[in-house]
């Protein structure tokens, strides 16, 4: 995502993506008021949300970076990735896409929802976090023994340890030269 040669909207909605790992359409109507940088946290509110219940999605120091580094661009506006053509309007449900399939992911490589996907299953099965709370940072109704959904605890002090891990897991792989770079298929 680092090496993404497009606008610096895009490339940070790239970055932030496999961060906060939530829903295309959550990430590209983030408006500036609903983060709390100094207290690491992304408020989304019930209206934005599939579920329609208020989620926190915690910010790694990773995630707040990237988002302090963009305020100076976007900063001013209601968007965190405010449309090309218009600040008054999110990016295009299709920038992030679209961006991956420069960059040469192909379809059934990489989506914006495949960042979702991806922690799913790296936070489970490599990093070994509970799934409950896996779930409830993906802002799924979770449910106890008994099939019942119970989403009324958020274990937010576990999250936050797990979005920093997570994160600390992407910068090692980053690091350790195991990313595979992607370049844009001949035509």
């Amino acid at each position: 995502m680092d090496s993404y040669q497009g606008s610096l909207v895009t490339k940070s909605a790239l970055r932030l993506a496999p961060l906060v790992f939530v829903r295309p359409g959550e990430l590209r109507h983030a408006e500036w008021a609903e983060f709390d940088l100094d207290g690491t946290q992304w408020n989304l509110p019930a209206e934005k949300m599939k579920m329609r219940e208020p989620h926190i999605v915690p910010l790694a120091p990773q995630a707040v970076s990237i988002l302090r580094e963009l305020y100076s661009l976007t900063g001013r506006g209601r968007y965190v990735f405010p449309s090309a053509r218009s600040p008054k309007r999110p990016m295009s449900n299709n920038a992030v896409l679209s961006a991956l399939r420069r960059m040469g992911y192909a379809t059934d490589e990489m989506s914006g929802h495949g960042f979702r996907a991806m922690a799913r299953t790296v936070l489970d099965e490599v990093l070994h976090f509970r799934p409950d709370y896996i779930e409830h940072q993906l802002a799924h109704a979770v449910k106890d023994p008994n099939g019942r959904a119970y989403n009324r605890t958020a274990h937010l002090g576990e999250r936050r340890k797990m979005m920093t891990g997570w994160a600390d897991y992407l910068d090692t792989l980053k690091m350790s030269g195991n990313v595979i770079p992607i370049t844009r298929k001949a035509s």
